[in-house]
């Protein structure tokens, strides 16, 4: 059995192979540019983001703090409109929405995709422009497909038979036709975890190229004219950095346009990737090049059509994580800091699985880093935990912290702007953090935390 010594001396215990922690980190204080906000630097020791320390965010806004940067999401929502020139870049609301990203959205020319009547009143409340929206979801509810009808978004991908039935219904009692597109589960299996693989046949999503339900769902929508059919929609899961997933959904989506071109003799013009671009959280982890995916994407949809003979359709994606997810860190106060002789040190924050489940719920990987000051201190084995009733109330797994982290020190997470704030929930009557917005040396709010009187609102 191989032996994990502790930088510090060697009183670590034995660890089997498969629970070796990654090695320490040459310098504890550096900050990677490709994990961390595009602003982020440290001026006299401590972490800044936008041009503000993180001990003034944690001083006027307290702690568990969302700091996003506006200017690195800002930047990523124009990289992909670059990337994608001349297609549609939708926006995946799920990472993360509130009024002020609906904003930017708007400011930066992106479309938008929800998948709840919430996501849809959030964008409509600010002035989003309808027609720039596409409606999602699996189990879409009368009085969503109504909302969405009336309020004319640009359009409904469908899930299910169930509800080309239903919204076929409710456009022709409206005196609407809304744009459709049909949600193909192409069997592409992505290379991800199982609950955010969403291509392959045994799931909730979609309806199975293999199996002929999407044949079937083009011909059901075509047989009612109350709903224009205008494309396809596939998209193969979350936090994906293999490009070869897409490339492979992408081919067989164009064959099913020439099959459908060949049984009804319609030409459908658009055609919807997807999202689920993946992003780096911790060293040694590959984003795709944006750029060169938008190219490949191009290339075998172009050349599938103009070897069928068809025209090629207008390209639609939808990143979510890959816009928001990198500009965005978690601020913590460290409360406890327990050394568990021969196995590692747990330090306590006063956040946990309840502003970021990602790592209970999917074994995600973080990077942290102490914030507020900079040490030469030697590297000491971690792992950060939360402060909630249970033993899965982790937040990094393994991670290194400088021997002289105490109680009362700042420590940041990486990469926590996309699905923690979406995610979080008042596990053990904690309130949500809010979410301050930093560019130019200036903070805001944009989403207030909660407070005690929030969690007790509505209690009878």
């Amino acid at each position: 059995m191989s032996r994990f010594v502790h930088p510090a001396g060697d009183r670590h215990a034995e660890m089997l192979p498969q629970e070796r922690p990654p090695q320490a980190p040459a310098d504890l204080n550096r900050i990677q540019p490709a994990i961390w906000p595009r602003t982020s630097t440290r001026t006299d020791g401590a972490l800044t983001v936008g041009g503000v320390d993180v001990r003034d965010l944690a001083r006027d806004f307290g702690t568990p703090l969302y700091v996003l940067d506006e200017d690195d999401v800002r930047s990523r929502m124009r990289d992909y409109a670059s990337a994608f020139a001349g297609s549609e870049v939708h926006y995946a609301g799920k990472a993360f929405l509130c009024k002020e990203i609906v904003r930017w959205l708007q400011d930066e020319g992106l479309g938008l995709d929800v998948a709840s009547g919430g996501e849809l009143a959030v964008a409509l409340s600010v002035g989003f422009p309808p027609e720039r929206i596409t409606v999602h979801g699996n189990n879409k509810s009368v009085a969503e497909l109504t909302r969405a009808l009336e309020a004319g978004v640009g359009h409904v991908v469908v899930d299910s038979f169930e509800e080309i039935a239903r919204l076929g219904y409710l456009a022709e009692q409206l005196g609407k036709r809304p744009k459709v597109m049909i949600r193909v589960t192409t069997g592409v299996e992505a290379h991800t975890h199982e609950f955010i693989a969403t291509a392959h046949d045994d799931q909730k999503f979609g309806l199975s190229l293999g199996h002929g339900a999407a044949a079937e769902a083009v011909r059901r929508v075509l047989a009612l004219p109350q709903l224009e059919l205008v494309g396809l929609h596939s998209h193969i899961g979350s936090q994906i950095v293999d490009t070869g997933g897409f490339e492979v959904a992408a081919r067989r989506l164009a064959r099913l346009l020439v099959e459908i071109k060949d049984e009804h003799d319609v030409v459908l013009p658009e055609l919807d990737l997807g999202g689920g671009y993946g992003i780096a959280y911790v060293e040694g982890d590959d984003a795709p090049d944006i750029k060169v995916l938008a190219d490949g994407l191009r290339e075998i949809v172009t050349k599938v059509c103009v070897d069928a003979g068809l025209p090629v359709p207008r390209l639609t994606v939808e990143p979510g994580r890959g816009i928001v997810g990198p500009g965005g860190i978690t601020l913590y106060e460290v409360g406890t800091v327990k050394d568990v002789e021969g196995l590692r040190t747990y330090v306590s924050v006063d956040g946990g699985m309840s502003d970021n489940v990602r790592t209970a719920l999917y074994g995600a990987d973080y990077t942290a880093v102490l914030a507020s000051r900079a040490s030469d201190a030697a590297p000491m084995l971690s792992r950060l935990v939360g402060k909630h009733c249970e033993s899965g109330d982790i937040l990094v797994r393994d991670c290194y912290f400088p021997a002289d982290l105490a109680p009362g020190d700042l420590v940041a997470v990486s990469s926590t702007g996309a699905y923690c704030r979406s995610l979080a929930s008042n596990y053990n009557y904690l309130p949500k953090p809010a979410v301050v917005a930093v560019s130019g040396g200036k903070a805001r709010v944009i989403v207030r935390g909660e407070t005690e009187d929030d969690l007790l609102r509505g209690q009878l």
